[in-house]
């Protein structure tokens, strides 16, 4: 960034804000789109946004409709980022990612790789061994030698509209996984899913906030505690609030 003399301006912090509760899932995309639109006209500096959801589906862009068992389990939210049926719900990470791609390599699968590493500089922090595989985006978790296969840890959806990165990541920290059951998750029939606390690592979210701004901070630059985006308080009292992860 320069000014217009030309010199060289220091980029502000990338804010960083955690949501308390269950936050309303159409509200919450309002508000992200949002915000991206601002940072893409120069308005507003960049975000990451934590937050959990009351249980629900989201439908990308690639879904299939028999990606979709069971219709009737939970609202189904269609939605313009890539990849296919997913899951949302408490006990699970949400972070959006409202990231200038450009300030952080202008290209999008190197960004896509970037945020698979930092996942899985995060899970090894807490003690499990996360890894990726070529045709399937997202962190991926081996089972056991007695228990051949491997579980989806955490997805990756995306939408990149002038630049500016939508939707983001999410990580099973202690879910509900019976909830999975009602969709084929991201397509994939012959893999399972599993949570940080199904493994025995830690589970909570506090700490894995903590664990994952510091590795975070590491691949795409400081970050600064904000307020949280003003999204519906409707499903706010279904869950306690938390305070906000020490920087």
């Amino acid at each position: 960034m320069q000014s217009a003399s030309g010199q060289a301006l220091e980029r502000p912090p990338i804010g960083w804000a955690v949501s308390p509760g269950l936050v309303d899932y159409a509200s919450a995309i309002a508000v992200m789109e949002e915000r991206a639109a601002a940072i893409a006209r120069g308005t507003e500096r960049e975000l990451v946004w934590l937050l959990e959801h009351p249980p629900l589906y989201t439908a990308g862009t690639g879904s299939q409709p028999e990606d979709l068992v069971d219709a009737d389990r939970f609202p189904v939210h269609r939605v313009g980022r890539g990849g296919r049926l997913t899951y949302h719900g408490p006990g699970q990470r949400i972070v959006y990612l409202m990231l200038d791609v450009k300030r952080h390599g202008g290209d999008v699968r190197a960004f896509v790789r970037s945020l698979e590493a930092w996942l899985i500089d995060s899970l090894d922090a807490l003690g499990i061994t996360g890894e990726t595989r070529a045709g399937r985006v997202g962190v991926w978790v081996k089972r056991t030698p007695e228990e051949t296969g491997e579980d989806k840890i955490a997805a990756i959806g995306l939408r990149i509209s002038r630049w500016v990165s939508t939707h983001g990541i999410s990580l099973n920290v202690d879910p509900d996984l019976a909830h999975y059951a009602g969709i084929v998750p991201c397509g994939i029939a012959e893999h399972g899913v599993t949570s940080l606390a199904q493994l025995g690592a830690e589970s909570s979210m506090q700490s894995v906030d903590k664990v994952l701004r510091q590795r975070f901070e590491r691949r795409f630059g400081v970050t600064e505690d904000v307020a949280a985006p003003a999204a519906s308080d409707t499903e706010m009292a279904l869950s306690p609030k938390r305070e906000s992860p020490a920087p």
